[in-house]
């Protein structure tokens, strides 16, 4: 059980190790549920259930964990490109506190007013854009989101911003 949890640890140690986070807290979830029904029964049937639970409740807590993290890389592309007139570009970035995924930044701009008045909405083009390395050139990876302000933050309204980006996952 200690190799399990080491290496638990060492997949949230590590920035952008969302899939081995998640296949980590799964084979730990399984060991452990494993452990816990031959302490607890020998039916096969009831072992099997308590396993399954085991893995079905880790895997709902890396989605609420990368839905936190999705959410606040949104929050932060929003804060930027609310205040923002159509056409004006503002840099964003985000710094993730607990590192599933790697830190990002970008730009934004408006690109038109949804709506104003009592309901403020924009829509926003923002950038996701990764530095140059020796291995690969600069790049941009460009998505189109709409915000609307909530008292006096603005905040994420798309309902799904682009697949490919967050996966099934907002």
């Amino acid at each position: 059980m200690s190799l399990t949890l080491l290496a638990t640890v060492a997949s949230l140690a590590c920035s952008a190790c969302s899939s081995l986070y998640s296949e980590g807290a799964q084979t730990g979830a399984g060991i452990a549920g494993a452990a816990v029904a031959s302490k607890v029964t020998s039916n096969a049937a009831v072992a099997t259930g308590i396993g399954l639970g085991a893995v079905a409740a880790a895997k709902a807590g890396v989605q609420y964990s990368e839905r936190v993290v999705h959410t606040n890389t949104q929050n932060s592309i929003a804060k930027a490109a609310g205040p923002l007139d159509v056409g004006a570009v503002a840099p964003w970035s985000i710094t993730h506190s607990f590192p599933i995924e790697d830190d990002e930044h970008g730009r934004v701009t408006v690109s038109r007013t949804i709506s104003s008045g009592a309901l403020d909405c924009k829509e926003i083009v923002f950038s996701v854009d990764q530095e140059a390395t020796k291995d690969k050139p600069a790049s941009s990876a460009f998505f189109v989101a709409s915000v609307c302000r909530d008292g006096d933050n603005w905040k994420w309204a798309s309902a799904e911003p682009a697949t490919a980006r967050w996966g099934a996952l907002q």
